[in-house]
């Protein structure tokens, strides 16, 4: 049944997107987020819906290579741009090294928070391939985590930075 108004129809944006290497040309209503145009247009569920303010950190992708909230960027601004989630960071039916030493070392409890962790940890570490304790708290402080305390987040970064090598402290390695 039509009340006789005539519908309003919301602007449409079309752009062209390289999402984990592949080409994508999306269409979608102009207020859309990146955020919603990779969850709801895309079906990559890997990137999260975390608070949608960017302050959790939930929703980071990369960017041409730069960690971004993608609930804070609007879909038509990314236009001919490379983006990178969780999803993407897997080779060859692989896991990325920082995907297996968080698995090895338990780095994630209910794992929400873990694809935004993964991909900042992975720019972090392309721009600064070993960074210290300090550099990686700072890279990955805009991102929460409100199960693991951290510890093992940033243990296991750093084995993936060793290329799979496990530390051990002291008292572990006298055992």
């Amino acid at each position: 049944m039509t009340t006789g108004r005539s519908e309003k129809r919301r602007p449409r944006a079309t752009i062209h997107l390289r999402v984990n290497g592949e080409e994508h040309p999306v269409s979608f209503d102009s207020y859309k987020t990146l955020l919603e145009i990779l969850r709801e247009d895309l079906g990559l569920f890997g990137t999260k819906h975390g608070c949608e303010l960017g302050e959790c950190g939930a929703c980071a992708v990369l960017l041409d290579g730069e960690p971004v909230l993608s609930c804070l960027v609007l879909g038509v601004e990314c236009d001919g741009r490379e983006v990178t989630t969780v999803e993407g960071l897997a080779r060859d039916g692989r896991l990325h090294p920082l995907q297996e030493a968080f698995a090895d070392l338990g780095a994630t409890q209910c794992g929400y928070c873990t694809p935004g962790i993964l991909v900042t940890a992975h720019a972090l570490l392309e721009r600064v391939p070993h960074p210290d304790r300090e550099q990686l708290r700072e890279a990955l402080s805009g991102n929460l985590c409100r199960c693991t305390g951290y510890h093992q987040i940033y243990e296991a970064v750093e084995k993936a930075m060793r290329g799979g090598e496990t530390r051990r402290s002291e008292p572990e390695a006298e055992r």
